[in-house]
């Protein structure tokens, strides 16, 4: 003997037997999902990009701008140039050209400048960003280092 949900079944009626789901749950069950991928997405972040190199390479280039357009204190074209027209003038000029360099670059950054004759500064340190700029003068290359003190 069949029963009667048996027969409701063949007639295409729903069984009493079957549950059903309801929208308003799937609903409530998206929304979590979606509250939850938003707060790993913030929670997670995004990784964040190397900002430290770059305004390194940034205050570097800005000091070497600022001393290339720099009048020479004695001869040359410019204060960079004067300091790599030869030994005798960076020996002369390189005290000047350290408290120049230290006085552009905010006082949390510590700094080294090369010449053909020498150089200013403080030592590079090695596992640290650093940022770097050159200027090419008619008697040489000058190179600036900045870093994070």
């Amino acid at each position: 003997m069949r029963d009667s949900c048996d027969e409701r079944a063949d007639r295409g009626e729903p069984s009493a037997n079957r549950g059903q789901l309801s929208l308003s749950a799937i609903e409530a069950g998206v929304g979590v999902v979606f509250v939850l991928a938003v707060a790993a997405g913030f929670g997670l972040g995004l990784p964040q990009p190397e900002t430290a190199e770059t305004q390194l390479d940034a205050y570097a280039t800005d000091a070497t701008t600022v001393l290339s357009g720099e009048p020479p204190r004695h001869a040359g074209a410019t204060r960079l140039s004067e300091v790599t027209r030869s030994e005798a003038s960076f020996d002369r000029e390189q005290d000047a050209l350290d408290r120049r360099v230290d006085r552009i670059l905010p006082a949390n950054l510590m700094y080294r400048v090369r010449t053909p004759h020498g150089s200013v500064g403080y030592a590079r340190p090695t596992g640290v960003p650093v940022g770097e700029s050159t200027v090419t003068t008619l008697s040489g290359e000058v190179t600036i280092w900045v870093w994070y003190a």
